[in-house]
């Protein structure tokens, strides 16, 4: 197919964030070059707060398509990340507190270090190592990777269009071609599809998503709300989000409160904030 957005001709990374756009963009990519490529490496980056079907999910890509992913997290030291799997993979944000510790604050809306940290640079880190990737430096990584953005996310495209490649958005993919092919599939991530996205993807109570599905979602499974908010309770030094991972809303323990009581006290038509992590 000439043109195909999907063809690796050059070193690349394919960033898999374990969700549904992601693994259909990878699938896209071995459908395209009859697997995957020598110069194509498939990487990720576990922060310990994904939802436990997200590693089953990536886990059954692996397995299902016969590829290899790299499984990385972050670490803060020498080497920078560390490699994992299935069963040694971080589950109870681990990497992420160690960063919290590490940078003592908490990260937010206007810094989001665990984005840059725990995906970016814990992917870079690794792809250093590489022979491929040899001589490269952390922003012509960044350059080198695709990220799974669809048709109809024009926001997050226009901000990290000149930065990643985003197949998908190019080849006019939208939430329904994804929801349809996982619908058909022979296995499938064993949370919610809603037209191709679930609102339990990416870091389980992500402070981008909208309270009302953060309290939804503690409402569903209340345990979910206890790693944040003990990182709301940590005793930091450096505090610019006030001890919170947002100053606008109420904190996560107000809001398990909330979903404790069933309080209907947030917008539900509240829009999530773009972020880089995946889908």
């Amino acid at each position: 197919m000439a043109n195909d957005p999907f063809k690796i001709i050059e070193p690349t990374v394919i960033s898999f964030s374990g969700g549904r756009t992601s693994a259909y963009m990878l699938w896209r990519v071995l459908q395209s070059n009859g697997g995957l490529p020598d110069e194509c490496l498939v990487v990720f980056a576990n922060t310990g707060k994904e939802e436990e079907a997200t590693l089953e999910f990536i886990k059954d890509c692996e397995s299902n398509w016969g590829i290899k992913v790299y499984w990385v997290e972050r670490v803060f030291d020498d080497k920078g990340f560390k490699l994992v799997d299935f069963d040694t993979a971080s589950r109870d944000g681990e990497p992420f507190e160690a960063l919290i510790r590490k940078r003592n604050y908490l990260p937010n809306p206007v810094a989001r270090i665990c984005t840059s940290e725990l995906k970016i640079r814990a992917q870079s880190k690794f792809l250093e190592t590489m022979d491929i990737f040899k001589g490269e430096t952390y922003s012509t990584i960044e350059n080198m990777s695709w990220v799974g953005i669809r048709k109809d996310e024009e926001r997050r495209a226009a901000k990290i269009a000149d930065k990643a490649r985003i197949p998908l958005w190019t080849a006019g993919v939208t939430k329904e071609v994804i929801g349809d092919f996982w619908r058909k599939s022979n296995f499938d991530l064993a949370l919610p599809n809603n037209n191709g996205v679930t609102m339990h993807g990416n870091c389980d109570l992500c402070f981008l998503k909208p309270a009302a599905q953060i309290v939804s979602l503690i409402s569903e499974k209340p345990s979910r709300a206890s790693w944040w908010m003990r990182m709301e309770n940590l005793s930091l030094s450096s505090k610019p989000s006030g001890a919170v991972f947002r100053t606008d809303r109420a904190s996560y323990t107000e809001m398990s409160t909330y979903a404790g009581k069933q309080t209907d006290m947030f917008d539900p038509k509240e829009e999530a904030i773009a972020c880089f992590c995946g889908d």
